[in-house]
Protein backbone atom coordinates (compact mmCIF):
# COMPACT_ATOMS: atom_id res chain seq x y z
CA UNK A 1 0.00 0.00 0.00
CA UNK A 2 1.27 3.48 -0.86
CA UNK A 3 0.75 5.99 1.93
CA UNK A 4 -0.52 9.50 1.24
CA UNK A 5 2.82 11.33 1.58
CA UNK A 6 1.11 14.72 1.90
CA UNK A 7 -0.25 13.86 5.32
CA UNK A 8 1.07 15.93 8.20
CA UNK A 9 3.64 14.02 10.30
CA UNK A 10 2.38 12.66 13.60
CA UNK A 11 3.80 12.29 17.07
CA UNK A 12 3.77 8.77 18.51
CA UNK A 13 4.56 8.19 22.18
CA UNK A 14 5.30 4.65 23.35
CA UNK A 15 5.01 4.28 27.11
CA UNK A 16 7.11 1.38 28.35
CA UNK A 17 10.11 -0.42 26.91
CA UNK A 18 10.96 -4.10 27.08
CA UNK A 19 10.66 -6.35 24.07
CA UNK A 20 7.10 -5.24 23.26
CA UNK A 21 7.87 -1.52 23.40
CA UNK A 22 11.00 -1.74 21.32
CA UNK A 23 9.38 -4.06 18.77
CA UNK A 24 6.65 -1.44 18.35
CA UNK A 25 9.24 1.33 18.06
CA UNK A 26 11.19 -0.50 15.37
CA UNK A 27 8.12 -1.34 13.30
CA UNK A 28 6.80 2.21 13.53
CA UNK A 29 10.08 3.96 12.68
CA UNK A 30 10.42 1.57 9.75
CA UNK A 31 6.92 2.43 8.49
CA UNK A 32 6.74 6.12 9.33
CA UNK A 33 10.23 7.47 9.91
CA UNK A 34 10.61 8.42 6.26
CA UNK A 35 7.51 10.61 6.53
CA UNK A 36 8.88 12.67 9.39
CA UNK A 37 6.91 11.05 12.21
CA UNK A 38 8.36 11.70 15.67
CA UNK A 39 8.44 8.48 17.64
CA UNK A 40 9.40 8.65 21.32
CA UNK A 41 9.67 5.84 23.83
CA UNK A 42 9.39 6.74 27.51
CA UNK A 43 10.20 4.10 30.11
CA UNK A 44 10.55 4.15 33.85
CA UNK A 45 14.07 3.67 35.25
CA UNK A 46 12.48 1.84 38.19
CA UNK A 47 11.27 -1.10 36.10
CA UNK A 48 13.72 -3.97 36.28
CA UNK A 49 14.46 -6.40 33.47
CA UNK A 50 13.42 -9.98 34.12
CA UNK A 51 15.40 -11.53 31.27
CA UNK A 52 14.02 -15.07 31.36
CA UNK A 53 14.74 -17.52 28.59
CA UNK A 54 11.95 -17.14 26.07
CA UNK A 55 10.90 -18.84 22.86
CA UNK A 56 9.19 -17.66 19.70
CA UNK A 57 7.21 -18.82 16.72
CA UNK A 58 8.60 -18.46 13.17
CA UNK A 59 6.92 -15.04 12.98
CA UNK A 60 9.83 -13.52 14.90
CA UNK A 61 12.09 -14.27 11.94
CA UNK A 62 9.73 -12.32 9.68
CA UNK A 63 9.91 -9.43 12.15
CA UNK A 64 13.71 -9.46 12.15
CA UNK A 65 13.77 -9.67 8.36
CA UNK A 66 11.28 -6.82 8.03
CA UNK A 67 13.47 -4.42 10.03
CA UNK A 68 16.69 -5.66 8.43
CA UNK A 69 18.41 -7.48 11.31
CA UNK A 70 20.80 -10.33 10.54
CA UNK A 71 20.87 -13.47 12.68
CA UNK A 72 24.65 -13.46 12.80
CA UNK A 73 24.47 -10.09 14.58
CA UNK A 74 21.50 -10.23 16.95
CA UNK A 75 21.54 -13.91 17.94
CA UNK A 76 24.99 -13.96 19.63
CA UNK A 77 24.15 -10.66 21.36
CA UNK A 78 20.99 -12.22 22.86
CA UNK A 79 22.41 -15.69 23.63
CA UNK A 80 19.93 -17.04 21.10
CA UNK A 81 19.51 -20.55 19.74
CA UNK A 82 17.29 -22.01 17.05
CA UNK A 83 13.92 -23.62 17.66
CA UNK A 84 12.28 -26.20 15.39
CA UNK A 85 9.27 -26.77 17.61
CA UNK A 86 8.09 -27.82 21.07
CA UNK A 87 8.30 -31.25 22.69
CA UNK A 88 5.51 -32.12 25.14
CA UNK A 89 6.44 -34.65 27.81
CA UNK A 90 3.99 -36.32 30.18
CA UNK A 91 0.80 -34.59 29.06
CA UNK A 92 -0.72 -37.93 28.01
CA UNK A 93 -0.78 -41.31 29.71
CA UNK A 94 -2.12 -43.16 26.65
CA UNK A 95 0.07 -46.21 25.81
CA UNK A 96 2.52 -45.30 23.06
CA UNK A 97 2.01 -41.56 23.49
CA UNK A 98 4.16 -40.44 26.45
CA UNK A 99 5.40 -37.45 24.46
CA UNK A 100 4.98 -35.74 21.12
CA UNK A 101 6.57 -32.93 19.15
CA UNK A 102 4.76 -29.91 17.70
CA UNK A 103 6.95 -29.07 14.70
CA UNK A 104 7.14 -25.93 12.65
CA UNK A 105 6.35 -26.69 8.98
CA UNK A 106 8.98 -27.72 6.45
CA UNK A 107 8.79 -27.93 2.68
CA UNK A 108 9.76 -31.60 2.88
CA UNK A 109 6.55 -32.26 4.85
CA UNK A 110 4.64 -32.03 1.58
CA UNK A 111 5.94 -35.53 0.84
CA UNK A 112 5.22 -37.09 4.23
CA UNK A 113 2.39 -35.21 5.98
CA UNK A 114 -0.38 -36.61 3.70
CA UNK A 115 0.39 -40.08 5.05
CA UNK A 116 -0.01 -38.78 8.60
CA UNK A 117 -3.37 -37.16 7.86
CA UNK A 118 -4.53 -40.36 6.17
CA UNK A 119 -3.36 -42.50 9.08
CA UNK A 120 -4.87 -40.29 11.77
CA UNK A 121 -8.26 -40.35 10.04
CA UNK A 122 -8.01 -44.11 9.41
CA UNK A 123 -7.07 -44.84 13.01
CA UNK A 124 -9.92 -42.72 14.32
CA UNK A 125 -12.16 -44.89 12.18
CA UNK A 126 -10.88 -48.20 13.53
CA UNK A 127 -7.79 -49.13 11.46
CA UNK A 128 -4.62 -50.14 13.34
CA UNK A 129 -2.08 -47.87 11.65
CA UNK A 130 0.63 -45.65 13.08
CA UNK A 131 -0.95 -42.40 14.21
CA UNK A 132 1.82 -40.76 16.21
CA UNK A 133 2.85 -37.47 14.54
CA UNK A 134 6.57 -37.72 15.35
CA UNK A 135 7.09 -40.27 12.57
CA UNK A 136 6.01 -37.97 9.77
CA UNK A 137 7.67 -34.54 10.07
CA UNK A 138 11.21 -33.42 9.27
CA UNK A 139 11.55 -30.95 12.15
CA UNK A 140 10.49 -33.58 14.69
CA UNK A 141 13.38 -35.77 13.61
CA UNK A 142 15.82 -32.87 13.25
CA UNK A 143 15.19 -31.65 16.79
CA UNK A 144 16.09 -35.03 18.24
CA UNK A 145 19.19 -35.19 16.04
CA UNK A 146 20.18 -31.64 17.11
CA UNK A 147 20.26 -30.28 13.57
CA UNK A 148 20.00 -26.61 12.66
CA UNK A 149 17.48 -25.25 10.11
CA UNK A 150 20.17 -24.64 7.46
CA UNK A 151 21.20 -27.01 4.68
CA UNK A 152 23.79 -26.74 1.95
CA UNK A 153 23.10 -25.04 -1.35
CA UNK A 154 22.61 -28.44 -2.97
CA UNK A 155 19.49 -29.09 -0.85
CA UNK A 156 17.14 -26.21 -1.69
CA UNK A 157 14.25 -27.04 0.65
CA UNK A 158 13.13 -24.53 3.23
CA UNK A 159 11.72 -25.00 6.70
CA UNK A 160 10.27 -22.61 9.23
CA UNK A 161 11.95 -22.03 12.55
CA UNK A 162 11.82 -19.83 15.62
CA UNK A 163 14.32 -18.86 18.29
CA UNK A 164 15.14 -19.09 21.97
CA UNK A 165 16.68 -15.94 23.48
CA UNK A 166 17.27 -13.92 26.62
CA UNK A 167 14.25 -11.61 26.62
CA UNK A 168 16.06 -8.90 28.57
CA UNK A 169 18.97 -8.83 26.14
CA UNK A 170 16.63 -8.85 23.15
CA UNK A 171 14.79 -5.80 24.48
CA UNK A 172 18.11 -3.99 24.97
CA UNK A 173 19.29 -4.92 21.47
CA UNK A 174 16.09 -3.76 19.81
CA UNK A 175 16.28 -0.55 21.82
CA UNK A 176 19.77 0.19 20.52
CA UNK A 177 18.64 -0.45 16.94
CA UNK A 178 15.58 1.77 17.31
CA UNK A 179 17.59 4.66 18.77
CA UNK A 180 20.11 4.42 15.93
CA UNK A 181 17.22 4.69 13.47
CA UNK A 182 15.75 7.82 14.99
CA UNK A 183 13.47 6.77 17.86
CA UNK A 184 13.79 9.19 20.75
CA UNK A 185 14.31 7.59 24.17
CA UNK A 186 13.57 9.07 27.56
CA UNK A 187 13.69 7.59 31.04
CA UNK A 188 10.94 8.98 33.25
CA UNK A 189 8.18 7.71 35.50
CA UNK A 190 4.73 8.71 34.31
CA UNK A 191 2.51 9.73 37.21
CA UNK A 192 -0.58 11.20 35.55
CA UNK A 193 -2.61 11.15 32.33
CA UNK A 194 -4.88 13.85 30.97
CA UNK A 195 -7.94 12.82 28.95
CA UNK A 196 -9.92 15.04 26.56
CA UNK A 197 -13.70 15.28 26.62
CA UNK A 198 -13.84 13.02 23.55
CA UNK A 199 -12.01 10.22 25.38
CA UNK A 200 -8.63 10.73 23.77
CA UNK A 201 -5.39 11.00 25.70
CA UNK A 202 -4.04 14.55 25.53
CA UNK A 203 -0.78 14.00 27.41
CA UNK A 204 1.07 12.03 30.04
CA UNK A 205 2.91 13.77 32.86
CA UNK A 206 6.08 12.41 34.45
CA UNK A 207 7.38 12.73 38.01
CA UNK A 208 9.51 15.69 36.94
CA UNK A 209 6.44 17.65 35.91
CA UNK A 210 7.17 17.34 32.20
CA UNK A 211 4.16 17.08 29.90
CA UNK A 212 4.42 14.64 26.97
CA UNK A 213 1.86 15.25 24.23
CA UNK A 214 1.30 13.04 21.19
CA UNK A 215 -1.20 12.23 18.48
CA UNK A 216 -1.14 8.52 19.33
CA UNK A 217 -0.09 6.66 22.47
CA UNK A 218 1.15 3.07 22.62
CA UNK A 219 0.66 1.39 26.00
CA UNK A 220 3.49 -1.06 26.71
CA UNK A 221 3.34 -0.77 30.51
CA UNK A 222 2.83 -4.47 31.22
CA UNK A 223 0.04 -6.01 33.28
CA UNK A 224 -0.69 -2.64 34.89
CA UNK A 225 -1.81 -1.18 31.54
CA UNK A 226 -1.40 2.41 32.73
CA UNK A 227 -3.02 4.05 29.72
CA UNK A 228 -5.60 1.68 28.27
CA UNK A 229 -6.96 0.00 31.40
CA UNK A 230 -6.21 2.54 34.14
CA UNK A 231 -6.64 5.88 32.36
CA UNK A 232 -9.16 4.96 29.64
CA UNK A 233 -10.86 2.28 31.79
CA UNK A 234 -11.09 -0.31 29.03
CA UNK A 235 -12.42 -3.52 30.65
CA UNK A 236 -10.28 -6.64 31.00
CA UNK A 237 -11.75 -10.06 30.22
CA UNK A 238 -10.05 -12.81 32.26
CA UNK A 239 -9.60 -16.34 30.94
CA UNK A 240 -9.48 -17.91 34.41
CA UNK A 241 -12.46 -20.20 33.87
CA UNK A 242 -10.63 -22.21 31.20
CA UNK A 243 -6.95 -21.35 31.77
CA UNK A 244 -6.17 -22.05 35.43
CA UNK A 245 -2.50 -21.03 35.57
CA UNK A 246 -1.74 -17.65 37.12
CA UNK A 247 1.81 -17.94 38.49
CA UNK A 248 5.34 -18.98 37.58
CA UNK A 249 8.67 -19.62 39.23
CA UNK A 250 11.87 -19.32 37.17
CA UNK A 251 15.62 -19.88 37.48
CA UNK A 252 18.56 -20.77 35.21
CA UNK A 253 20.75 -23.87 35.20
CA UNK A 254 24.05 -24.55 33.39
CA UNK A 255 23.92 -25.42 29.72
CA UNK A 256 25.09 -28.87 28.62
CA UNK A 257 27.69 -29.26 25.89
CA UNK A 258 25.11 -30.10 23.22
CA UNK A 259 21.64 -28.57 23.02
CA UNK A 260 18.70 -29.47 20.84
CA UNK A 261 16.80 -26.81 18.87
CA UNK A 262 13.59 -27.37 20.77
CA UNK A 263 11.60 -26.14 23.74
CA UNK A 264 10.56 -28.89 26.14
CA UNK A 265 7.27 -28.59 28.02
CA UNK A 266 6.90 -31.14 30.81
CA UNK A 267 3.67 -31.70 32.73
CA UNK A 268 4.14 -31.41 36.52
CA UNK A 269 1.69 -31.74 39.42
CA UNK A 270 -0.11 -28.39 39.08
CA UNK A 271 1.02 -27.09 35.71
CA UNK A 272 4.02 -27.53 33.44
CA UNK A 273 7.73 -26.71 33.25
CA UNK A 274 9.56 -25.18 30.33
CA UNK A 275 13.14 -26.03 29.40
CA UNK A 276 14.61 -23.46 27.03
CA UNK A 277 18.22 -23.75 25.81
CA UNK A 278 20.27 -20.58 25.39
CA UNK A 279 23.96 -20.41 24.47
CA UNK A 280 24.70 -19.15 28.01
CA UNK A 281 22.39 -21.31 30.13
CA UNK A 282 19.18 -23.28 30.30
CA UNK A 283 16.08 -21.26 31.15
CA UNK A 284 13.70 -23.12 33.46
CA UNK A 285 10.23 -22.12 34.55
CA UNK A 286 7.21 -23.72 36.16
CA UNK A 287 3.83 -22.28 35.14
CA UNK A 288 1.20 -23.30 37.69
CA UNK A 289 -2.12 -22.49 39.31
CA UNK A 290 -1.96 -20.93 42.77
CA UNK A 291 -5.33 -22.55 43.50
CA UNK A 292 -3.67 -25.98 43.49
CA UNK A 293 -0.21 -25.36 44.96
CA UNK A 294 1.72 -22.71 46.84
CA UNK A 295 4.69 -20.70 45.60
CA UNK A 296 7.02 -22.59 47.95
CA UNK A 297 5.68 -25.97 46.83
CA UNK A 298 6.02 -24.98 43.17
CA UNK A 299 9.61 -23.87 43.68
CA UNK A 300 10.40 -27.14 45.43
CA UNK A 301 8.86 -29.14 42.59
CA UNK A 302 10.85 -27.23 39.96
CA UNK A 303 14.06 -27.65 41.95
CA UNK A 304 13.44 -31.39 42.18
CA UNK A 305 12.57 -31.57 38.49
CA UNK A 306 15.76 -29.78 37.38
CA UNK A 307 17.95 -31.54 39.93
CA UNK A 308 19.30 -28.40 41.62
CA UNK A 309 17.78 -29.26 44.99
CA UNK A 310 18.44 -26.77 47.78
CA UNK A 311 21.46 -25.20 46.11
CA UNK A 312 21.96 -21.65 47.36
CA UNK A 313 23.66 -20.84 44.06
CA UNK A 314 20.30 -21.07 42.25
CA UNK A 315 18.03 -18.16 43.11
CA UNK A 316 14.40 -18.49 42.05
CA UNK A 317 12.13 -15.62 41.04
CA UNK A 318 8.37 -15.76 41.41
CA UNK A 319 6.02 -14.13 38.90
CA UNK A 320 2.28 -13.53 38.74
CA UNK A 321 0.37 -13.69 35.46
CA UNK A 322 -2.77 -11.81 34.46
CA UNK A 323 -4.29 -14.15 31.87
CA UNK A 324 -6.93 -12.78 29.53
CA UNK A 325 -7.33 -9.79 27.23
CA UNK A 326 -8.83 -6.31 27.06
CA UNK A 327 -12.17 -5.92 25.30
CA UNK A 328 -10.70 -3.25 23.00
CA UNK A 329 -7.03 -3.03 22.12
CA UNK A 330 -7.40 0.37 20.45
CA UNK A 331 -9.48 2.96 22.32
CA UNK A 332 -9.47 6.67 21.54
CA UNK A 333 -5.96 7.45 20.34
CA UNK A 334 -4.31 4.70 22.38
CA UNK A 335 -3.35 1.15 21.41
CA UNK A 336 -2.16 -1.43 23.93
CA UNK A 337 0.67 -3.79 22.98
CA UNK A 338 2.06 -6.75 24.89
CA UNK A 339 1.07 -7.53 28.47
CA UNK A 340 -0.98 -4.32 28.68
CA UNK A 341 -3.40 -5.73 26.09
CA UNK A 342 -3.50 -9.27 27.40
CA UNK A 343 -1.58 -12.43 27.99
CA UNK A 344 -2.11 -16.09 27.23
CA UNK A 345 0.20 -18.36 29.16
CA UNK A 346 3.50 -19.16 27.37
CA UNK A 347 2.73 -22.77 26.44
CA UNK A 348 3.06 -22.20 22.67
CA UNK A 349 5.28 -19.08 22.83
CA UNK A 350 2.68 -16.78 21.31
CA UNK A 351 3.39 -13.58 23.28
CA UNK A 352 5.67 -11.89 20.74
CA UNK A 353 3.54 -13.20 17.86
CA UNK A 354 0.57 -11.25 19.25
CA UNK A 355 2.76 -8.17 19.81
CA UNK A 356 4.00 -8.25 16.23
CA UNK A 357 0.59 -8.79 14.67
CA UNK A 358 -1.01 -6.10 16.83
CA UNK A 359 1.54 -3.45 15.83
CA UNK A 360 1.57 -4.42 12.16
CA UNK A 361 -2.22 -4.36 11.99
CA UNK A 362 -2.36 -1.03 13.83
CA UNK A 363 0.02 0.50 11.30
CA UNK A 364 -2.06 -0.90 8.44
CA UNK A 365 -5.35 0.24 9.99
CA UNK A 366 -4.12 3.79 10.55
CA UNK A 367 -2.68 4.13 7.07
CA UNK A 368 -5.64 2.54 5.33
CA UNK A 369 -8.07 4.62 7.36
CA UNK A 370 -6.23 7.88 6.59
CA UNK A 371 -5.29 8.19 10.27
CA UNK A 372 -8.91 8.22 11.39
CA UNK A 373 -10.88 5.68 13.43
CA UNK A 374 -12.39 4.17 10.28
CA UNK A 375 -10.62 0.81 10.75
CA UNK A 376 -10.68 0.75 14.55
CA UNK A 377 -13.59 -1.71 14.89
CA UNK A 378 -12.01 -4.02 12.32
CA UNK A 379 -8.70 -3.84 14.19
CA UNK A 380 -10.24 -4.67 17.57
CA UNK A 381 -12.29 -7.53 16.14
CA UNK A 382 -9.24 -8.95 14.38
CA UNK A 383 -6.96 -8.82 17.44
CA UNK A 384 -9.69 -10.27 19.66
CA UNK A 385 -10.18 -13.08 17.16
CA UNK A 386 -6.48 -13.87 17.31
CA UNK A 387 -6.51 -13.96 21.11
CA UNK A 388 -9.55 -16.25 21.11
CA UNK A 389 -7.98 -18.62 18.59
CA UNK A 390 -4.71 -18.85 20.52
CA UNK A 391 -6.64 -19.36 23.77
CA UNK A 392 -8.64 -22.22 22.27
CA UNK A 393 -5.50 -23.98 21.06
CA UNK A 394 -3.86 -23.61 24.48
CA UNK A 395 -7.00 -24.75 26.31
CA UNK A 396 -7.10 -27.86 24.13
CA UNK A 397 -3.80 -29.01 25.65
CA UNK A 398 -5.48 -29.18 29.03
CA UNK A 399 -8.95 -30.53 28.32
CA UNK A 400 -7.70 -33.54 26.33
CA UNK A 401 -5.08 -34.57 28.91
CA UNK A 402 -5.36 -38.13 30.23
CA UNK A 403 -3.35 -37.81 33.44
CA UNK A 404 -4.88 -39.54 36.44
CA UNK A 405 -3.62 -37.01 39.01
CA UNK A 406 -6.19 -35.80 41.50
CA UNK A 407 -7.08 -32.14 41.43
CA UNK A 408 -5.46 -29.96 38.82
CA UNK A 409 -5.28 -32.30 35.84
CA UNK A 410 -8.65 -33.97 36.41
CA UNK A 411 -10.31 -30.58 36.86
CA UNK A 412 -8.80 -29.46 33.58
CA UNK A 413 -9.97 -32.59 31.79
CA UNK A 414 -13.48 -32.19 33.22
CA UNK A 415 -13.70 -28.47 32.52
CA UNK A 416 -16.67 -27.76 30.25
CA UNK A 417 -15.91 -24.02 29.97
CA UNK A 418 -14.67 -24.22 26.41
CA UNK A 419 -15.72 -22.24 23.38
CA UNK A 420 -18.11 -23.65 20.81
CA UNK A 421 -15.30 -23.57 18.26
CA UNK A 422 -13.04 -25.75 20.40
CA UNK A 423 -15.89 -28.10 21.25
CA UNK A 424 -16.56 -28.59 17.52
CA UNK A 425 -12.88 -29.27 16.79
CA UNK A 426 -12.61 -31.94 19.47
CA UNK A 427 -15.95 -33.57 18.63
CA UNK A 428 -15.03 -33.65 14.93
CA UNK A 429 -11.83 -35.48 15.84
CA UNK A 430 -13.38 -37.99 18.24
CA UNK A 431 -16.27 -38.78 15.89
CA UNK A 432 -13.84 -39.76 13.11
CA UNK A 433 -14.69 -36.92 10.74
CA UNK A 434 -12.35 -34.84 8.60
CA UNK A 435 -10.74 -32.25 10.87
CA UNK A 436 -9.36 -30.17 8.01
CA UNK A 437 -12.89 -29.56 6.73
CA UNK A 438 -14.00 -28.36 10.18
CA UNK A 439 -11.04 -26.01 10.49
CA UNK A 440 -11.83 -24.56 7.07
CA UNK A 441 -15.44 -24.05 8.10
CA UNK A 442 -14.34 -22.14 11.18
CA UNK A 443 -11.52 -20.34 9.33
CA UNK A 444 -9.44 -21.58 12.25
CA UNK A 445 -6.61 -22.52 9.91
CA UNK A 446 -5.91 -18.79 9.62
CA UNK A 447 -4.50 -18.97 13.16
CA UNK A 448 -3.35 -22.53 13.80
CA UNK A 449 -2.97 -24.72 10.70
CA UNK A 450 -4.29 -28.22 10.19
CA UNK A 451 -0.88 -29.66 11.01
CA UNK A 452 -0.85 -28.10 14.48
CA UNK A 453 -4.27 -29.42 15.45
CA UNK A 454 -3.51 -32.88 14.08
CA UNK A 455 -0.19 -33.05 15.96
CA UNK A 456 -1.82 -31.98 19.23
CA UNK A 457 -4.75 -34.40 19.17
CA UNK A 458 -2.82 -37.30 17.67
CA UNK A 459 0.16 -36.61 19.94
CA UNK A 460 -2.05 -37.10 22.99
CA UNK A 461 -3.19 -40.43 21.55
CA UNK A 462 -6.84 -39.36 21.22
CA UNK A 463 -7.77 -42.55 19.36
CA UNK A 464 -10.03 -45.56 19.93
CA UNK A 465 -8.56 -48.22 22.23
CA UNK A 466 -5.90 -50.23 20.39
CA UNK A 467 -7.47 -53.60 21.21
CA UNK A 468 -10.51 -52.60 19.18
CA UNK A 469 -8.60 -51.63 16.04
CA UNK A 470 -8.51 -53.70 12.85
CA UNK A 471 -5.04 -54.78 11.69
CA UNK A 472 -5.56 -55.38 7.98
CA UNK A 473 -2.71 -54.50 5.57
CA UNK A 474 -0.33 -54.17 8.55
CA UNK A 475 2.76 -55.11 6.52
CA UNK A 476 1.90 -52.63 3.78
CA UNK A 477 1.47 -49.79 6.27
CA UNK A 478 4.69 -50.66 8.10
CA UNK A 479 6.63 -50.71 4.84
CA UNK A 480 5.29 -47.26 4.00
CA UNK A 481 6.25 -46.01 7.47
CA UNK A 482 9.79 -47.38 7.08
CA UNK A 483 10.07 -45.63 3.72
CA UNK A 484 8.97 -42.31 5.24
CA UNK A 485 11.40 -42.64 8.13
CA UNK A 486 14.31 -43.36 5.80
CA UNK A 487 13.37 -40.43 3.56
CA UNK A 488 13.28 -38.03 6.54
CA UNK A 489 16.54 -39.41 7.93
CA UNK A 490 18.38 -38.91 4.67
CA UNK A 491 16.95 -35.41 4.20
CA UNK A 492 18.14 -34.42 7.68
CA UNK A 493 21.74 -35.29 6.82
CA UNK A 494 21.88 -32.19 4.66
CA UNK A 495 21.41 -29.85 7.63
CA UNK A 496 24.25 -28.40 9.71
CA UNK A 497 24.47 -29.56 13.34
CA UNK A 498 22.90 -27.05 15.68
CA UNK A 499 25.95 -26.41 17.90
CA UNK A 500 28.26 -26.14 14.90
CA UNK A 501 26.17 -23.30 13.49
CA UNK A 502 25.89 -21.50 16.85
CA UNK A 503 29.66 -21.66 17.38
CA UNK A 504 30.28 -20.24 13.91
CA UNK A 505 27.97 -17.32 14.75
CA UNK A 506 29.88 -16.66 17.96
CA UNK A 507 33.17 -16.55 16.04
CA UNK A 508 31.72 -14.02 13.57
CA UNK A 509 30.20 -11.81 16.28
Amino acid sequence: MVMNVSIEPKKILILGGGTAGWMAANLMIKAWGKYGFEITLVESPDIGIIGVGEGSTPMLKSFMDSIGLDEKDWMPACNATYKLGIRFDGWSTKPGFPRYFHPFPAQIDDYTAPAFYYNSLARRNGLDVEGHPDHFFLNSYMAEEKRSPFAGENFPFTLLYGYHFDSGLLGEYLGEVARQRGVKHMQAKVTDTTINADGRIEAVIDDGGRVHKADYFVDCTGFRSTLLQEALRVPFEPYAENLFNDSAVVFPTPRPEEIAPQTISTALNSGWAWTIPLTSRIGNGYVYSSAYTTADEAERELRDFTGVGDSNEVEARHLKMKVGRVTKHWAGNCVAVGLSQGFIEPLEATALLLVQLTVQNFIWALETGNFTTEKRDWFNDDVNGRFEAVRDYIVAHYVVNSRADDGYWQDNANNDKVSRQLYDVISTWTSGKNLTDELKRQKNKDYYPTMSWHCLLAGYGIYPAKEGLQGRDAEKHQAKLNEIHEFIRRCSLNYTPHMELLKSQERRA
